[in-house]
């Protein structure tokens, strides 16, 4: 797919890996359509991608919805099929993290647990947002003839991770997702795949003390975090190749959880 005058829709578009996918499509021409919870962050992004647009004729809209409440999503992507024209893409970026133990013991006795709250928490947003989302995405190619692309957030995390029941759970499924969307709707012409990034440099990671900071690094063979710009490169490469479906690609610097 040439991205140029394409619409895309970026869900978690406001900031971190959205807004930096979502400035890789404005670089390409794209049309965008970002939905996001935070309305402040989301007018600075359209300023922001307006300004790295090389398409001058390029519409940039802002949407606030929550992505884990259907009839906000339906009614979003409703809003921005009319606004645009057509959907051709989506990169289902939106996610939380609400990390913790399954169970936490000192001297054999149960302290504390994940709650069923923190563990629902992140499947609504991580799980089933990007089931509702890439749902809403699909009736719209499907029904305009045109076909698209549809990309998945997950993580390296989806092999288990210590501290991450929830996380990891939901990332997942978001991979077995992906492969039976891609198998269900090929036919239509729309391609489905997903990018699994290890840990990225953001300013959560900027925040973190150097000495944790510095154990992540050295768990990293090329030795260093991860950057925003090379998750977008990743998309970028899967817009692009018509022939890249049903698969997740793992960005990772070569670290194993």
């Amino acid at each position: 797919m040439d991205l140029n005058n394409k619409t895309i829709v970026v869900t978690g578009g406001a900031q971190g890996l959205g807004l930096a996918m979502a400035q890789m499509a404005a670089e390409q021409g794209a049309h965008l359509a970002l939905i996001d919870m935070d309305s402040a962050l989301l007018d600075e992004a359209v300023t922001h991608l307006r300004q790295a647009s090389t398409n001058a004729d390029a519409k940039i809209k802002a949407y606030v919805a929550n992505v884990s409440v259907e009839q906000e999503v339906e009614t979003t992507f409703a809003a921005i099929a009319s606004d645009f024209g057509a959907i051709h893409g989506l990169i289902n970026n939106a996610g939380i993290l609400r990390d913790g133990l399954f169970i936490k013991a000192k001297e054999g006795k149960v302290v504390d647990k994940m709650s069923l709250a923190q563990f629902q928490s992140v499947i609504d947003v991580n799980l089933t947002g990007v089931f509702l989302c890439g749902r809403e995405a699909a009736v719209h190619m499907v029904e305009s003839g045109e076909g698209g692309v549809i990309i998945n957030m997950s993580s390296v995390a989806r092999a288990g991770n210590m501290g991450q029941t929830n996380y990891s759970a939901a990332k997942s499924g978001v991979v077995a997702m992906t492969t039976s969307w891609a198998k269900e709707l090929g036919r239509f012409g729309i391609r489905v795949g997903a990018i699994a990034p290890g840990v990225i440099r953001t300013k959560m990671t900027d925040a973190m003390k150097p000495e944790a900071k510095e154990r992540l690094v050295k768990m990293k063979p090329v030795g260093r975090l991860g950057e925003a710009e090379e998750i977008a490169h990743t998309a970028k490469y899967i817009f692009e190749n018509d022939f890249f479906t049903g698969r997740v690609v793992e960005i990772d610097g070569g670290i194993r959880l």
